[in-house]
Parts: structure tokens; sequence; C-alpha cells
């Protein structure tokens, strides 16, 4: 997926990134894209603890994530948490799966889709409930700890009513299939 935008705060956000290829500093203060290194490991972190203090008020929680691969130990950590706090997770992943659905006392909530076929997947879309407030992100990194914490990427976050239904349209398209699953 690509990400046209007009948005001024991801632009600026943009300049910084490149700035930082380009220049002698590092300004990490982002304000919308969450940057890895920098800020992406802390608010997927950060996004899916909300999720699970959201079930356990009794509110809407739900955690969709489609990456090509996932493997990162602290994430995989963060969604069993989640997921015994009563969050629904589906993992849309395309390679390796660290994280085993369906666990007793640890994983009931949590059900993982692999992409199957002859033609590369790479999109990857990030899905956050958020108690009736849903997030969108979309990006290059998958939930890998070489993508988290070696390289630099980039997710953005989409706030456009059209493309978030197109996002939630890929996503329910998945999450029903029972073909090629």
């Amino acid at each position: 997926m690509g990400l046209l935008t007009a948005d001024r705060d991801i632009g600026r956000d943009l300049a910084k990134l490149f700035n930082f290829y380009t220049g002698p500093s590092f300004d990490d203060g982002f304000g919308k894209l969450l940057i890895a290194p920098v800020t992406m490991r802390e608010e997927f972190i950060r996004m899916i603890r909300r999720e699970a203090e959201h079930a356990r008020n009794g509110e809407r929680a739900r955690i969709v994530a489609k990456v090509n691969a996932f493997e990162d130990p602290e994430i995989v950590e963060e969604l069993y948490r989640a997921s015994m706090a009563g969050v629904d997770i589906d993992l849309i992943v395309r390679d390796i799966c660290r994280l085993r659905p369906e666990l007793d006392d640890i994983g009931e909530t949590v059900n993982v889709y692999s992409v199957v076929g002859r033609f590369l997947e790479h999109s990857r879309i990030f899905y956050f409930e958020n108690a009736g407030d849903p997030e969108y992100y979309t990006g290059s990194s998958d939930w890998m700890t070489r993508n988290l914490d070696n390289r630099v990427e980039a997710v953005a976050p989409i706030e456009d009513p059209e493309i978030r239904r197109q996002l939630r349209y890929n996503l329910e398209v998945v999450l029903v299939d029972n073909r090629m699953c």
C-alpha cells in the first residue's frame, strides 16, 4: 500500500526523518508517524495495553494486525496479556508467526490467519478498536525485532474515513476467507 497525503504533520515528520539521513543530527520528536527504532515499539505497546484496559473496563477492545512476519517476543508477550484481559485479536500473517493462538488461559481470544498463495502480499495494516474510536495505521514495518529495533521504518495513522473504510474492507476480506487460509 502507498499513502499520498497533504497532512502537514506527516510532512513535517517525514522531513525530520529524511534530514536524519542527510544531516548530522536527529530530531526524534515526531507528531504523527511511528518511527522505528525511535517511537514505534513504545507506541504499539501503549496501544496494545490501552486495548487491554478497555477490555477490563467492559468496553469494545479489538486488535487486527496484517503483517508479513511476526516474531518480536515483547509484542507477543503484550498480545498474550491483552488476550488474557479479553481483547479480541486477529493476526493476519504471511510468514512466520511466533504467537500461538487459542492457548488455554493465555491466548483464547487470539486467531491467526495465514495468507497463502503464489503472490507475495506486502501490505501492513494495524487496527485498534479503542473503545469505539478506532485507529488505523499502515506502513512498512512488520512486528519483528529487526524492524522495530534495527531498521528505520515508518507507520502512518490513517484518519480519512473513506480510506479507513477501504482498509476495514481489506481486513474483512482476508478474515472471512475460508479457502486459502
